[in-house]
């Protein structure tokens, strides 16, 4: 018979709560493979990084304040007309900001839609979270740039 001496501590500090959510076996698996691969305890951790990094992405204060430009790519199926008619509300929703928008069939049977966004960093983190909020979008990516950063090309020798 082998005892095992088990030390169990609980700290308030690191208590924390289960929560339940919903997603597509396939992101399931992705999530656990992703978790074996990199060398994290489990999906929890690599959940709580993730929010952590996606909350933490409009969180720079080095960007508050000024004039940004922001420059997002969605990609969907292109039978999923709930998408693409989901970006155009979201188009004409946040017309202030949206300085172009470029749609494009990519491979057999995908879509791209492409903004560029002039704005402050809360309107661009708002477009950019009804976006990620679009049921059915397979990849979204996006980058933001302050626009009085750029200087004249005479001014780079």
């Amino acid at each position: 018979m082998r005892i095992i001496n088990l030390n169990i501590f609980y700290r308030v500090d690191c208590y924390m709560t289960v929560v339940s959510v919903s997603m597509p076996e396939e992101l399931l698996e992705r999530i656990d493979q992703f978790a074996d691969d990199h060398g994290y305890t489990g999906r929890s951790e690599v959940l709580r990084e993730a929010s952590r990094n996606l909350m933490g992405e409009f969180e720079d204060k080095k960007l508050e304040g000024r004039e940004l430009m922001g420059v997002v790519t969605v990609l969907f199926d292109y039978e999923t007309t709930t998408v693409e008619e989901k970006m155009m509300h979201l188009r004409h929703e946040y017309e202030d900001i949206v300085a172009s928008n470029f749609h494009s069939h990519v491979g057999g049977h995908h879509c791209m839609e492409l903004f560029v966004l002039e704005g402050s960093l809360e309107e661009i983190s708002a477009f950019v979270g009804k976006i990620r909020a679009t049921k059915d979008t397979l990849t979204i990516d996006y980058s933001v740039s302050p626009v009085d950063d750029f200087s004249p090309l005479a001014d780079l020798s």
